[in-house]
């Protein structure tokens, strides 16, 4: 199956999701920020992440409890993969550029990423 991008509003509702693990959508809407959406909003996302293939359900009569079936690890190789071909060039390096010039990554971050590839480096010696 090939993933598709989410919306904002679809994204927000896979994270309460990939968290509960399966979950009603009561449940899902009690772990949105205020102002709460309303039940039928929530409800349509939800099918349109299923259509999507990215969420089940199980039934119990006219209740359904929806799961993710698209694991947070796959879309966010999915999500980053698209973010370092459309943006930069599917260089790592222009990435990191991009991050340390706008001062996004302290120096311990810093540190960890060198570490990372060092780590890298090491494993395809």
């Amino acid at each position: 199956m090939e993933l598709r991008e989410l919306t904002k509003a679809e994204e927000e509702i896979m994270q309460v999701l990939w968290r509960l693990e399966k979950s009603f959508v009561k449940n899902v809407i009690e772990e949105l920020p205020d102002p709460k959406p309303a039940y039928n909003t929530v409800s349509t996302i939800i099918r349109i992440l299923e259509q999507k293939g990215f969420v089940d359900h199980v039934a119990y009569g006219k209740t359904y409890e929806y799961f993710p079936i698209v694991t947070k690890n796959q879309y966010r190789k999915f999500a980053s993969s698209k973010l370092m071909s459309s943006y930069f060039g599917g260089s790592v390096g222009q990435l990191v550029s991009f991050f340390v010039q706008e001062q996004k990554i302290d120096l311990n971050e810093a540190d960890e990423i060198l570490q990372l590839l060092e780590q890298m480096k090491d494993k395809n010696e």
